[in-house]
């Protein structure tokens, strides 16, 4: 059994904590835990497992998320006892988990305190654009989640080092809304896609795939980015796919999601849309432009020269009388 049985779509955030430039292992620790202490037991692989990938995430991300992870697990119960001894925790008599004052207490007085930055230092240093690579591989497994996992995804991509998209104009948003609702209310699907995807700057692909996804998560990202009020929002769940509209459990979920949604988390996964285009784009071109490149450098190496070259023919002189000398 592998991580990704027990915890279903961490390869893609895995794989991006390794690429050169995009640090995605705050993320990535943050929702592992998250994960971990939504059930109260787990079996041996699960915490084997989770042993395996906080060990390594722990020594590895700023101390702002350390000390998040460490308080969600100060007080979850079934903490493994590994990761509890590499956060400074300690089991009491009791059952509780309690910090170890004894390890603070035993600090050299002469080493300095470590400042913990802010939230507002940690939107400022959010400055890391996504690779075309990184933002499809983020995009598809957003898409492939369950419903669960989506909505943690979402959370925490609010504190993610990654780039957000700008925020579309006031008056691109109101208009685009103005026809969204026009389309929902007339059960148009069709334009519906076309108007997203020319508001938010999206492929046609990508929005359609937004608009059919059968979650409704994304729908919700792409609203909350165009910051379309919640109760448009709910009249859209309402009309534009009847049948998933009159699910009450649909539309409830999907707008507490809406509600507890951050702008910036959803321009971040709109900026991954962007950029997974960009990355089918090159992919589909790149072998033709290489082909291309070769072809013109073959060409000019076999251009022909002419015969003879200016100045190399011997000049003919001749006399005043025109005989030839």
């Amino acid at each position: 059994m592998t991580a990704a049985a027990v915890f279903p779509g961490f390869d893609g955030l895995m794989s991006l904590s390794r690429r050169e430039g995009v640090d995605i292992r705050p993320t990535l620790l943050r929702v592992l835990t998250d994960l971990y202490v939504q059930t109260d037991a787990h079996s041996a692989d699960e915490e084997r497992h989770f042993v395996e990938l906080t060990s390594r995430l722990i020594d590895q991300v700023d101390d702002a998320t350390r000390a998040a992870v460490r308080a969600r697990l100060a007080i979850y119960p079934a903490t493994p006892p590994e990761i509890m001894d590499k956060l400074g925790l300690r089991r009491a008599s009791l059952g509780d988990i309690l910090p170890v004052a004894a390890a603070i207490a035993t600090a050299p007085a002469s080493e300095p305190a470590v400042k913990v930055p802010t939230e507002a230092q940690l939107r400022l240093a959010s400055t890391l654009a996504m690779r075309p690579n990184d933002a499809a591989e983020l995009s598809d497994m957003f898409f492939a989640a369950a419903a669960s996992e989506r909505a943690l995804i979402l959370h925490n991509l609010e504190n993610t080092p990654l780039k957000a998209s700008p925020r579309i104009p006031a008056a691109r948003a109101a208009r685009a809304l103005h026809i969204l609702e026009m389309a929902a209310f007339a059960e148009d699907t069709a334009n519906f896609a076309l108007e997203l995807g020319e508001a938010l700057i999206l492929t046609q692909r990508i929005a359609e795939q937004v608009v059919h996804d059968p979650g409704g998560e994304p729908l919700a990202c792409a609203a909350r980015a165009l910051d379309m009020p919640s109760a448009i929002f709910q009249r859209v769940l309402l009309f534009l796919n009847p049948e998933f509209g009159s699910s009450v459990h649909n539309v409830y979920r999907l707008s507490r999601l809406y509600d507890r949604l951050s702008e910036r988390s959803a321009l971040v996964m709109l900026a991954a849309w962007r950029g997974s285009t960009m990355a089918v784009t090159r992919a589909k071109y790149r072998a033709g432009l290489y082909d291309d490149e070769r072809h013109r450098a073959r060409a000019a190496a076999v251009q022909g020269r002419p015969t003879v070259q200016p100045g190399s023919a011997p000049t003919v002189r001749t006399g005043t009388d025109g005989s030839k000398r």
